[in-house]
């Protein structure tokens, strides 16, 4: 047991820095062939942080163990708001003006309850699956139709996208850039394998469902990139990227990793799912919109008591999981 514990902490270790790897490598290279640094940011860069909960759902769909992918994507969109956004405005309060995130926050939210009526039925179909997946290219190319927009009108003053392009990683030659590409996506894809393998092995022994492993370990291990750039942004005083960060990873998590356990491995899901882990999903982030749309100003505060709600309902969620959850 010992030993998958290991493999377990050394394949999420590995997860996370093959992303990082894979970002660098990425971007550079599309910087190189003259790509615009706004785009990169928009999607590479964007993508690169949810890359880990993506190659994890494909792994554990084509293992077949759909709940594990379900699970991530739920459990990773709970941690992001609750637990890293919670954590991070503990440290510094936010002041968010960007009108991108003001935009994608209502979507988010009705993205979250269309997830809750997706999975009510306990069930995720092939059609489903690919109309999230269609879906997020279409969100993609609307935010890059708006932005090149704005900036072809020389009207690019939204301090999120500003501030994404700052953060874009510093150039490196296209040998390099393509070596770690490699690497990266390489690793990605062995690191997610070992350590849907483990994490099944592991719940298994203790009697813990697929889904809750998903829900917890997985979940929060890879949410580990969007704890450290939100922390980063705030300590530059980019309040905006730090909030974006959230917002457009929650995004991506439903229209981008939950599909793969729709296209992949489409079939009936645990009902826990739709009866407890989507309704909280949906609960948080109707609360974080609460409290971010609670003012009237044309930014929103969150502050150190909103940070303190949202980390005390990620305790009370994960208290709930293993109350609900037999060890033998």
């Amino acid at each position: 047991m010992l030993e998958q514990v290991g493999i377990l902490l050394v394949a999420l270790i590995a997860l996370v820095w093959s992303a990082d790897k894979f970002v660098l490598g990425a971007s550079s290279l599309a910087r190189n062939l003259g790509i615009s640094p706004m785009i990169i940011g928009l999607t590479i860069v964007a993508m690169g942080s949810s890359a880990p909960e993506m190659m994890v759902a494909a792994a554990a769909s084509l293992q077949g163990n759909p709940d594990t992918a379900i699970g991530n994507a739920i459990g990773s969109n709970i941690a992001n708001i609750a637990l890293v956004l919670g954590f991070t405005v503990l440290i510094k309060p936010l002041v968010v003006s960007s009108s991108t995130i003001k935009q994608e926050l209502p979507l988010l939210l009705i993205l979250t309850a269309l997830t809750y009526w997706i999975l009510s039925d306990n069930f995720f179909s092939l059609p489903e699956g690919i109309a999230l997946m269609v879906s997020f290219f279409a969100f993609i190319s609307i935010l890059l139709i708006k932005a090149l927009k704005q900036r072809k009108n020389n009207n690019l003053n939204d301090p999120m996208i500003l501030e994404a392009e700052q953060e874009l990683p510093e150039a490196i030659n296209t040998t390099k850039s393509v070596i770690w590409l490699i690497v990266g996506m390489s690793l990605l894809v062995l690191s997610a394998h070992f350590l849907v393998d483990s994490a099944t092995f592991i719940a298994r022994a203790y009697g813990v469902s697929d889904l809750v492993i998903g829900l917890t370990i997985i979940a929060i291990g890879t949410s580990l990139p969007e704890l450290a750039a939100s922390i980063a942004s705030i300590l530059k005083k980019e309040d905006d990227l730090a909030m974006g960060n959230i917002v457009g990873s929650n995004i991506f998590n439903i229209l981008a990793v939950l599909p793969f356990a729709g296209i992949i491995a489409p079939g009936a899901v645990n009902p826990d799912a739709s009866l407890r882990d989507a309704p909280v999903m949906l609960a948080i982030t109707g609360l974080l919109f609460i409290l971010c749309f609670s003012r009237k100003s044309g930014s929103f505060r969150l502050t150190r008591a909103k940070g303190a709600l949202l980390l005390m309902c990620f305790i009370a969620y994960q208290i709930l999981l293993f109350s609900q959850t037999t060890i033998h």
